[in-house]
């Protein structure tokens, strides 16, 4: 059973100088409307139970969400990994900030709540209007056929409380965070590329390469380390010599010709996270852009204790 508290015994905590993790596990396009102050934020469809577990150590780990129901999967998903200290804020965001929990705002944007409803009903709409008004017998049937599929869906999401609609929304462009039209643009695109290269591969594979031959090719000068963490994971201690592209800014999308200016196409790239988690979905982002991205699964303490030196701050 998931252990849950009160956004006011969650403020009294952080007010008696007691250190929280508190993981916001909703879309980044929610958390940058409005976050805890001191929330990370962490989706739902891409937490890593052994990144928040190297972060957290022993001490407990808090998840919010929306209102409280991604937050307990979240918290169910972390238990079934191990993690045994996970506890979830009641009532979400919402209720944090309602209780006086301080928060950070910014651009508004549609709950993905509301988008799967949205998207649900218009494909019901769609289809019921092909079975009633389609041209010939077959789009009769497709439409038929479509708001059938919705309908048994969204009964399975009831039944399981699982969402696939939802989980695909979560990762559509405009649910992660852009700065500017131009970045969202290159966010966009940077996503048909990755479906169409991918054809539904959700993830690159971990590089097979050995860790005597990455080190060999960077001494070479035949491949360069990149660093998908993020900047203040970044300074408190780093592979020399490796640059840093955190995965949170590739997936705001970057425009190409920036990109070339930090990544050497006629080189292996080889990207690192704390646990292998974060590489994988860069990797996945860069390869379609035609770098030879690889990679590893070992994270950055394991990087270190292999060999490869290291450094902190810049």
């Amino acid at each position: 059973m998931v252990a849950t508290i009160t956004p006011a015994t969650l403020s009294d905590l952080r007010r008696k100088g007691e250190k929280v993790m508190l993981i916001d596990v909703r879309t980044p396009a929610e958390f940058g409307e409005v976050h805890v102050d001191f929330a990370r934020n962490m989706p739902l469809d891409r937490i890593d139970p052994k990144e928040i577990a190297s972060l957290a150590g022993s001490d407990p780990v808090y998840v919010v969400c929306k209102s409280g129901n991604r937050s307990h999967k979240a918290c169910e998903k972390l238990m079934a990994a191990g993690l045994k200290d996970v506890v979830s804020i009641e009532g979400g965001t919402a209720a944090c900030e309602a209780a006086g929990v301080p928060v950070v705002r910014g651009r508004k944007a549609m709950s993905l709540e509301r988008q799967v409803r949205v998207a649900a009903g218009a494909l019901v709409a769609i289809g019921a209007a092909l079975a009633a008004f389609g041209p010939d017998l077959l789009w009769q049937r497709i439409g038929a056929g479509l708001a059938g599929f919705v309908g048994c869906g969204l009964v399975f999401a009831g039944i399981t409380d699982t969402c696939g609609m939802a989980m695909l929304i979560a990762k559509m462009p405009w649910n992660q965070t852009c700065r500017s039209a131009k970045s969202c643009c290159s966010s966009v695109a940077l996503f048909w590329l990755v479906l169409g290269s991918l054809s539904g591969t959700a993830l690159a594979e971990h590089t097979r390469d050995s860790l005597d031959a990455v080190r060999q090719a960077v001494a070479e000068q035949k491949a360069v380390m990149i660093d998908v963490r993020e900047p203040e994971e970044w300074q408190e201690g780093h592979v020399t010599g490796a640059g840093l592209l955190p995965l949170s800014v590739l997936e705001k999308g970057v425009d190409p010709q920036k990109l070339a200016s930090v990544l050497p196409k006629d080189k292996i790239i080889y990207c690192y996270c704390l646990a292998g988690g974060r590489c994988e979905e860069a990797a996945s982002l860069l390869k379609p852009l035609g770098y030879d991205v690889r990679a590893l699964k070992p994270g950055y303490p394991q990087l270190v204790r292999a060999g490869f030196p290291s450094m902190v701050g810049k």
